[in-house]
This record gives C-alpha cells, structure tokens and sequence, in this order.
C-alpha cells in the first residue's frame, strides 16, 4: 500500500464531509469505508465530477455549456485559477440544479474543493485530471449531432439514438468515473500488473451499471426535464408508450432490466477481483453494487408499474441499512458476494417470470 504523505487539516476533511452528504448521501455512506488519503482523493473527485455534472444538468442553452465545460477543463488544469472563474459563475444562473448544487458552483462554496483539488500530489492529481477532462470533453460535445453518441427529438423529448448511445452516454457519465476510482485504487494499493489489468478491464462495467440502475430508477423525473436515456431504438419498439407513462409489455421491460442486470454482473467480479488487503474498497464497492442489485430486484417485482405513473423505484431505509450490513459481512468473501449475486438474479428471473437462461445469458 502507498505511504502517500498527504494530508487534509480538519476544516478541509469537514468540508469534504459536509458536501459529499449535501449532493449526495448515498456516495457520502462509501467514502468512510476508505483508507486515508484514498478516500480524500475520491471524495475531492466525486465532488468535482458533481461540479461536471451540474453544468449539464443546468437548463441553460448549449453555447453556454460549453464555455462552462471550456472553463471547467482549464481549471481541471490549473485549479489556482478557480477563484477568477467562480466569480463569474456567481453572476450566473443556474437554473435546474438543487440550492446545494448551486451554491458548489461559486466561490465561497466551491473555492475550498478546488484547493484541495490543487493540493493532490502529483500521481493521483493526474489520474482524476484525465478522467474528469474526459468526462468534460464527452459531455460537451453531447449537444453535437456529428459525435457519438447522438441525441435526437423525438415526441417533444431528447432521446439517445441507438444501444451503443445508450453505451456511450453511460462511458462519459459514469465509465469515466469507474476508471478513475480504478487508477487510484491500483495506485493506492500499489497493484500488480495482472491484478490492475483485470480491475481495467471491469472498470467500465461498474460505472455503467450503477448509472444504468438510476436511468431506470429516475424515468419519470427525467421526463419530466424532457428527456429520456433509455435509446429512441428500444422506445420505438414499445411504439413509444413509455414516454406518456403509458407502460409497455412485459418482455420490453424484461430486456431493459437483464441489459442493467449484465452490467451488474460484470461488477461482481470486478469486486471480486480486487485482493483481499484492499479491505475499504471491497467494502465501498459492495455498498454501490449491492443497493444497485436490490433496486432493480425492486423494479422486477413492481414491472407491472414501471414507464407508468406509479412508476416508483426506490429502496427503503431498512434495505439500504441491510446492503450495509451485507457489504460488511461479505467484503471479504468471494463465494458470498457471488452467491448474493446469483440469489438476486435468480429472485429478479422469478418476478419477471423468466426463464434462467435470459437472465443467465
């Protein structure tokens, strides 16, 4: 394991704290299962990867996004420079983000991020650079029609084009951050090659699956900003009922949730891959995987409800604190984790009423 001699004081650990629980209280339970500094690194870049997000999310036009994306990939650089930029973002709207989500995006609340950012060393500080700089170059050249992958209008909402938009999209948002938390750990850890080869290989994986789980989750409130990420190619097949919440057969709903399911899959064993002395981030990758299996465990039980307004997929405080005590149990048992695994889908198989082998394929 690295002897990394970094450091935060603890007004800068408060702050990591204190905003990782205001923008995301799911992330902010993974973050205390990781050795220091590793889980300052990760909690600095999930914020900063937040930060990305919000200039997507904001409903400003799309020649504003991309001065943002064009500030934000300078100061990924160059982070000294954070305090010039943030108040300009003060004078800004913001329109579509949450109070916290606003309030990161200026100088007395975002400024602390950056400089901590800039206090990284050198290793990790370029591992989370390049990673979110791809994260920016993907996201602003989502409103271009001549690069993958493609956005197109369709019954008044942006829809992604076909699978492989679906696939791309999920890279930029959520693969680019698999691949960060990955870099870090086989750094943190101090991997060997073989090992970091077999966790690259999954990174991916995870990412997509824990963003495809949410896709999923949150389809009626994406609506609801008009859009949609499931791809117009699967929504044309339903002749496009799920967009007015109008449901769509049962067999449809089936190969949406298997298609999240070998995502998940994948994700096993890339926990399962991980050695045994890297404890924390066993633990912190079971608390994201399995809270995504119980979800779409939720989703396959309620699918007479789903893409219909009683479409409500969220699991309760009593299972997220059992994922917990599950993560616990089995961070460091393999035949456990796969057995929970095989458990879920088989549980999923039954309430879709499918038979092994879709589910198994």
């Amino acid at each position: 394991m690295t002897t990394d001699p970094f450091r935060l004081n603890a007004q800068q650990t408060a702050y990591l704290d204190t905003w990782m629980n205001r923008v995301s209280r799911s992330f902010a339970l993974v973050i205390p299962c990781l050795e220091e500094p590793l889980n300052h690194y990760l909690a600095t870049a999930y914020l900063l990867c937040r930060v990305i997000d919000n200039i997507e999310d904001s409903l400003q036009p799309f020649s504003w996004k991309a001065q943002r994306f064009d500030e934000i990939a300078e100061l990924l650089e160059r982070p000294a420079r954070a305090a010039q930029y943030l108040d300009g973002w003060d004078s800004e709207a913001w329109p579509g983000l949450t109070p916290d989500e606003q309030a990161v995006m200026g100088r007395e609340h975002g400024l602390p991020l950056w400089e901590i950012y800039a206090l990284i060393p050198p290793e990790p500080f370029a591992i989370i650079r390049h990673w979110a700089s791809a994260m920016v170059a993907g996201m602003r050249d989502l409103d271009d029609p001549q690069v993958p992958p493609r956005l197109l209008e369709r019954n008044g909402f942006r829809l992604l084009g076909t699978r492989q938009d679906y696939d791309d999209y999920c890279y930029i948002v959520a693969g680019t951050v698999g691949h960060l938390a990955t870099e870090l750990v086989i750094q943190h850890y101090s991997l060997p090659q073989a090992t970091a080869k077999s966790l690259l290989d999954g990174a991916e994986a995870c990412g997509r699956g824990l963003q495809k789980t949410n896709i999923v989750k949150d389809f009626p409130e994406d609506l609801a900003r008009g859009v949609s990420y499931l791809p117009d190619e699967w929504l044309r097949s339903a002749d496009y009922t799920p967009l007015d919440l109008q449901g769509a057969p049962t067999a449809w709903k089936a190969n949406v949730l298997v298609d999240v399911l070998e995502e998940l899959d994948d994700a096993t064993h890339y926990v399962m891959a991980l050695p045994q002395r890297a404890t924390g981030y066993r633990r912190a990758s079971l608390l994201c995987l399995f809270p995504a299996f119980q979800t779409l465990l939720l989703a396959a039980q309620r699918h007479a409800d789903l893409f219909t307004p009683r479409h409500i997929v969220k699991i309760s405080h009593q299972t997220m604190e059992t994922c917990l005590q599950d993560a616990l149990r089995l961070s460091d048992n393999n035949a456990g984790i796969l057995r929970y695994s095989q458990q879920v889908q088989n549980a999923i198989r039954l309430a879709l009423e499918m038979p092994s082998e879709v589910i198994n394929a």
